[in-house]
């Protein structure tokens, strides 16, 4: 019987596993010897692809090993790069696809060799296992080395389904073999159809459009790529961008008071907290300075805190991007190593529920008797004041309940259930980074079955004069149930552990001790991070639990994103001279430390659109507006799940599919001069300037000569994408003051101020022609030195060419 398998890791524990329930044991991971041989016509002894054992019912088993996908769609065209669209793509081995190169030929001669391999073995086998993981690129792995090395034998071959890499599980399921999963197999391969013909001619035709122009303007070319889910995400970073960079900063005013009780300071806000105009705050801290207030209100109420539902792929991916800063890709990465070594259930999953067949009690007395000794608890969110329990511990508190059941969410998962811990002891020593994951999985699972936590609330109301009306509000865990359990990772920064306002009482009388006044401004929406824009994608239900991770991945790869990262030297400074001398002498302002990016209208770290990803979205939504179209992506996204669910077929979506890029292509065509010119510009934009910084916060040039209080800072314009010089003060003031820039080159301060109109001096350095310039100029274009021309020739000769 032969077994395929998609990793070697994974062939060699279903062998394992199943040479353990054969009272010979006589499993090894040597090739085949002499006598094996014999009796099946092989590959030679120094094979490493396969092993065979002898299993349950005295059943011989030769599992063979994949390296993940073995084959991959092909241009029919045979890489012509100048033909398409390109509708009919062929499955040929991968060893055929691969780039030139020492590392890809190495690849190339293990790919071949696996498949002349499993092919030698399938002629005389008396049967196939389909042992690939039990997903759509799992059952397409099978497929197609069934199909194409087998020699049309996925038909007739059977299925083993399992979630973890159990010794029980994996015995379970070669005993209660299933038949092909038909469609699953037809949902995966019309993905790869899919994706392929949407990639293949829409990247051809943008690179293709990007030669022609270089070609013309005697410039090099780069390749580019777009995609069916390429093209929406990138357009959530750009429209993120964009939404940013529109903000209207308008100011609003609170009013902050400390009231006095029993020497205990009560610390409470106004009512309501957005003041718009500032006179009417200032007359507020005037009218209530130093006066008496009396308790009103106090109102407590108490709330119920679900546990967690368990986790799916995304759901972990969000947990450990927030505690620990993983990357989704680096998150699925992990845990697929924990998967591998029987420690969790299979990662990629959507699913958020647990069902009783795993069986609960007995994967909680098994997690109880792993060691957490060594594990790191390094999360700022865990309550400090208190121990992290134990898993036996834990185990004890949940086996001592009569019912085990879990806090469930919403989303399934035909193939998988959500991920839970396996138990098992590891047989090596784990990474930092895998025993993280690890126990925040368990602490997970572990939590959704405990008590429901409760939390109290309490706002108090404070009223001066009968008239103005100010409220304090605390909030607490009175009972932690799950979080208990989940401590290391719940997040306790809107929690006080000791109160301080359930001494008040109703007529209560406090005086006031302090009123400060607050300028604030509003602000746009954050960035993305990596880990909210896999929320964006999951709740615009475009890509997969298995993909959205690889499709942020590329974005970085292919540059159409940056990840931007302020300095520390200039995250926060404080409001600056003009808003402080706009107060009153009967009230004194909050010097807020705030963030320079904040106050200036760019927000400080995330993901930031680059030129080229900006020029690309909006060329496709100009000229081809469907390919960055979300509605597209899901509408396919839901056809496929149809293909799945057998409602309909893979010949009717992959048609649809071609119908919809011929579309796309003829409308590229007619425009394709136009967008090339469009994406040239921003190719040489990224040429000739300095790479997007990732650790500089905004370029400030110096003071606005016109409020003189703003700063003049390194803008772009919206429509144009131009570069200028623009006050700060802009959004706050509505101060006007504005400069032309030169759009390439680096442009820095000089601290130099013009001794004629005070604007700043600037110096801007760059390469023309491979000659590397620079030289100093005042940025402002109606400078009395600029007026005359003798003037504008000194100003030339004192340029300093390098």
């Amino acid at each position: 019987m032969v077994v395929i398998c998609e990793k070697p890791s994974v062939a060699k524990r279903i062998a394992q596993a199943l040479s353990t329930h054969h009272q010979n044991n006589n499993y090894s991971d040597k090739p085949l010897d002499q006598e094996q041989k014999d009796q099946s016509p092989a590959s030679p002894a120094s094979s490493t692809s396969f092993t065979t054992i002898k299993g349950m019912n005295g059943q011989n088993y030769i599992i063979c090993h994949a390296l993940g996908h073995l084959y991959g769609l092909s241009d029919s065209k045979k890489g012509n790069t100048k033909v398409f669209p390109v509708l009919d793509p062929t499955w040929l081995p991968l060893s055929i696809l691969k780039s030139k190169g020492s590392a890809s030929k190495f690849l190339s001669y293990k790919i071949d060799k696996i498949l002349r391999e499993i092919s030698e073995i399938s002629k005389n086998a008396a049967g196939f296992i389909h042992a690939c993981d039990y997903d759509q690129e799992g059952e397409v792995i099978g497929y197609n080395i069934l199909e194409h090395t087998c020699h049309n034998k996925y038909s007739i071959s059977k299925r083993a389904k399992f979630s973890s890499l159990t010794d029980e599980e994996i015995i379970q399921s070669f005993n209660n073999l299933l038949p092909p999963n038909e469609k699953l197999k037809d949902a995966g391969v019309s993905r790869h159809m899919i994706d392929f013909i949407y990639g293949i001619n829409l990247s051809r035709a943008l690179t293709n459009s990007i030669k022609k122009e270089s070609s013309r303007e005697k410039k090099g070319y780069r390749q580019l790529s777009i995609g069916r889910v390429q093209g929406p995400t990138l357009a959530f970073v750009i429209e993120r961008e964009a939404e940013i960079e529109n903000h209207i900063f308008e100011p609003y005013w609170n009013v902050r008071a400390d009231f006095l009780k029993n020497n205990q300071t009560i610390r409470t806000q106004y009512y309501p907290q957005r003041i718009d105009s500032k006179s009417t705050a200032e007359n507020i801290i005037n009218a209530c300075k130093n006066q008496l207030g009396k308790v009103t209100d106090i109102n407590i109420q108490k709330t119920s805190i679900k546990p967690p539902i368990p986790f799916s792929l995304g759901d972990l991916q969000k947990e450990a991007y927030r505690l620990f800063r993983f990357t989704p890709s680096y998150t699925l990465s992990i845990a697929e190593k924990l998967y591998l070594g029987a420690l969790i259930s299979y990662p990629r999953t959507s699913s958020q529920k647990l069902p009783s067949s795993i069986n609960y009690e007995k994967i909680i007395k098994a997690v109880s008797k792993l060691v957490d000794n060594n594990l790191h608890h390094n999360s700022s969110y865990g309550n400090k004041t208190k121990s992290i329990l134990s898993y036996s511990n834990i185990s004890s508190k949940l086996l001592s309940n009569k019912v085990l059941k879990p806090n469930e969410g919403k989303e399934t998962d035909p193939a998988h259930p959500a991920i839970y811990p396996t138990g098992e002891k590891p047989k090596r020593n784990l990474e930092d980074s895998e025993i993280k994951l690890l126990d925040l999985i368990i602490r997970r699972f572990f939590s959704s079955f405990g008590e429901e936590a409760t939390s109290s609330q309490i706002s108090v109301t404070i009223t001066v004069k009968d008239k103005f009306t100010f409220k304090a509000e605390e909030k607490k865990i009175v009972f932690e149930g799950w979080i208990e359990y989940y401590r290391p990772y719940f997040d306790v920064s809107g929690f006080v552990i000791l109160d301080s306002l359930s001494f008040l009482k109703r007529s209560d009388i406090l005086r006031n001790v302090k009123i400060e006044l607050l300028e604030k401004f509003t602000q746009p929406p954050p960035r993305y991070n990596q880990s909210t824009l896999l929320q964006k994608m999951e709740k615009e239900k475009i890509g997969t639990k298995a993909t959205r991770s690889e499709i942020i991945s590329t974005l970085f790869k292919r540059n159409y994103i940056d990840n931007y990262v302020p300095s520390a030297s200039n995250q926060s400074v404080t409001y600056n001279s003009k808003i402080v001398s706009k107060s009153s002498p009967n009230s004194s302002i909050q010097k807020e430390q705030i963030n320079k990016d904040e106050f200036s209208g760019i927000q400080r770290s995330g993901l930031r659109p680059t030129e080229i990803g900006i020029a690309i979205v909006s060329s496709m939504k100009k000229y081809i507006p469907n390919i960055v179209s979300t509605s597209l992506t899901r509408d396919m996204e839901a056809q496929l799940e149809q293909v799945e669910s057998g409602n309909t077929t893979s010949v009717q979506v992959v048609d649809k599919a071609r119908n919809q890029i011929k579309e796309a292509i003829q409308s590229f065509n007619l425009n394709e001069s136009k967008i090339g010119q469009e994406i040239s510009l921003a190719l040489e934009a990224n040429r000739t300037t300095s790479p997007r910084p990732t650790s500089t916060a905004v370029v400030t040039l110096g003071t606005c000569p016109v409020c003189k209080s703003g700063k003049l800072t390194v803008k772009k314009a919206i429509k144009s994408k131009k570069r200028f010089a623009g006050c700060t003060n802009y959004s706050s003031a509505k101060c006007l003051a504005t400069s032309s820039l030169p759009q390439k080159g680096i442009i820095k301060s000089t601290g130099k101020k013009c001794e004629k109109c005070s604007w700043p001096i600037i110096s801007a350095s760059g390469n023309n022609q491979g000659r590397r310039y620079q030289w100093e100029f005042c940025i402002n274009s109606q400078c009395p030195l600029k007026l005359s021309s003798s003037n504008i020739n000194n100003q030339d000769n004192s340029s300093k060419q390098i």
